[in-house]
């Protein structure tokens, strides 16, 4: 073997070393082998399981028949055949092909693309009026199907392990959930059960005052209970498609306006500067856009306590832009792109409770109504929420 021979098998064998199988990188290989080994057709097929058949996943006429068509430049039944005997196979023109016209005159070769032993699809070349494929033509094809067969197999490991990673990481938020979830469920309870026996005691007699404590903590830990379990029922209809909407006009200025009135009652200290540029109506659903709006003030809460809160509301072309803006210490960067997903919390140096439902549920009521929401943030200078609402959503 001369040094030429060595340098472009070893240039062959670099391509494909850490390239993924994408059309550009099939391409240069398949550039790079027509160097030495010539032929005008070829074709790369691939089995594919949905389809229980085979798909072509790239093709190119680079020689004498650029504008010949169909099994003829291709060997799609060919390669049927390839697949089917696992094996090399050759295939000369036939017998009764006018010798005068050339691209009656196919030669194929083809060649098994394998994965763990087993035949996953085939290498198809065709050259149209010779020459035959000598003995050392074959052997540089098999490389270059050995190679291509390692970048297949490669690629479909790269997408499993990529598969995997993604299901243990919705298994451990799942394992989360179920241990966040079973400690929001006692706490409520505790307080409800522990309460509620202190009030039962026969030793013990508690004045109107103390009596109405109690129940106030009953009634509260009950509520917190009730919207515990309402979230985790929400995000299962939401998921599912089947939460009702009910759409008709309404003004969102009036629904923030509505909420942060009702937020008011409960937090005293709430500091919220609102900025509600006089937009048109959209079609929505008010009760869940509502709370929708409520969820990113109560994280605001929870999140940046004592923080002053900023709304914005403005029109920007068709659609309408809502921006929460906190001033608390942010979110992390690698927190940012998956605090929408079911289950997710924010780590945080502090206790907070919750269940990782809230900005899910959000997205999803978002998405129903045909807009977008997403978050910006930078630690220690705070976090803005955005909501973007189309103005003419046909529902």
């Amino acid at each position: 073997m001369d040094y030429k021979t060595l340098d472009y098998l070893q240039e062959l064998v670099r391509i494909t070393a850490f390239a993924d199988n994408s059309r550009p990188n099939i391409e240069k290989f398949l550039k790079t082998l027509r160097e030495q080994f010539v032929f005008d057709n070829v074709a790369v097929y691939l089995y594919d399981e949905s389809s229980q058949g085979l798909e072509v996943v790239y093709a190119r006429a680079v020689g004498r028949a650029k504008s010949a068509e169909a099994d003829a430049a291709w060997g799609e039944t060919f390669a049927g055949q390839v697949l089917k005997s696992g094996r090399l196979l050759l295939q000369d023109p036939k017998p009764e092909a006018p010798p005068d016209d050339r691209l009656s005159q196919a030669y194929l070769l083809g060649l098994p693309l394998r994965s763990d032993a087993l035949t996953k699809g085939a290498l198809i070349f065709v050259r149209f009026g010779g020459p035959v494929y000598e003995s050392e033509h074959i052997t540089v094809a098999s490389f270059a199907a050995d190679l291509l067969s390692n970048l297949f197999e490669r690629a479909a490991w790269r997408e499993t392990n990529s598969e995997l990673r993604e299901l243990k990481r919705q298994m451990q938020l799942q394992e989360d959930f179920v241990s966040t979830i079973s400690h929001e469920l006692r706490t409520p309870l505790g307080f409800i059960k522990g309460y509620s026996t202190s009030l039962l005691r026969q030793d013990t007699s508690w004045d109107d005052e103390t009596q109405k404590e109690f129940l106030t903590i009953i009634d509260e830990e009950a509520d917190r209970l009730s919207l515990l379990i309402e979230n985790v029922l929400e995000s299962a209809r939401l998921q599912s498609k089947t939460l009702p909407l009910r759409f008709q006009p309404l003004r969102l200025d009036s629904v923030l306006r509505d909420v942060i009135m009702r937020l008011r009652i409960r937090h005293k200290d709430l500091d919220v500067n609102m900025d509600l540029t006089p937009a048109p109506p959209i079609q929505g659903d008010g009760v869940r856009l509502a709370q929708v709006f409520e969820n990113l003030f109560t994280n605001a809460i929870k999140y940046a306590p004592g923080a002053p809160i900023a709304i914005l509301l403005n029109q920007v072309g068709e659609n309408i832009i809502i921006s929460f803006m906190d001033r608390g210490p942010g979110i992390p960067a690698e927190s940012l792109p998956l605090i929408f997903e079911r289950f997710y919390r924010v780590r945080s140096e502090r206790t907070i409770t919750g269940t990782g439902l809230g900005l899910y549920i959000c997205r999803q009521i978002i998405k129903a109504h045909r807009g977008k929401i997403w978050a910006e943030s930078t630690p220690g200078q705070g976090t803005t929420f955005f909501i973007e609402l189309p103005i003419n959503s046909s529902k």
